[in-house]
């Protein structure tokens, strides 16, 4: 049996210290994700879930308060309708790598090797996330502060 990490309850904020919230605490196809909340509510907490598919870099699922996965529709490299909450299985397309830069700060990483960007560093409402970085810059790091 492989290794697997526990379930961690995590709040995840932008470059510029927002934390991104699952509108409606998920389970929605648009207005997904903002990225514009200064406070840890129960919106703005994911659970992660390891998907236990035996990667060498953990493949996790990013649960919303209301049990649903977050989806990087067409697994990654999208603009426009990018993210969406209503998932009820892990599978590809839910699965998120994150990329220890160090300091408690991640590069999250789609399942075609793209990596989620928050507009503007963050702050936002409307055209919040892409997912079509193929590097890693400032609006592409993230910090995750987990045992929420």
């Amino acid at each position: 049996a492989n290794a697997r990490n526990g379930p961690l309850t995590c709040a995840i904020s932008t470059f510029n210290g927002h934390y991104l919230n699952a509108v409606g605490g998920g389970g929605r196809v648009t207005d997904v994700i903002h990225s514009d909340a200064t406070r840890i509510g129960g919106w703005e907490k994911f659970t992660l879930e390891d998907s236990g598919d035996g990667s060498s870099v953990i493949n996790y699922g990013i649960k919303t308060q209301s049990g649903h996965y977050l989806t990087a529709v067409g697994a990654g490299g999208r603009i426009t309708d990018v993210i969406h909450s209503n998932a009820t299985q892990l599978r590809e397309w839910e699965k998120f790598k994150l990329i220890s830069l160090g300091r408690g700060v991640y590069a999250i990483q789609t399942y075609n090797g793209r990596y989620l960007t928050a507009v503007g560093g963050g702050g936002r409402i409307t055209d919040v996330i892409h997912s079509d970085a193929t590097m890693v810059k400032s609006w592409e790091k993230f910090r995750i502060k987990c045992g929420l």
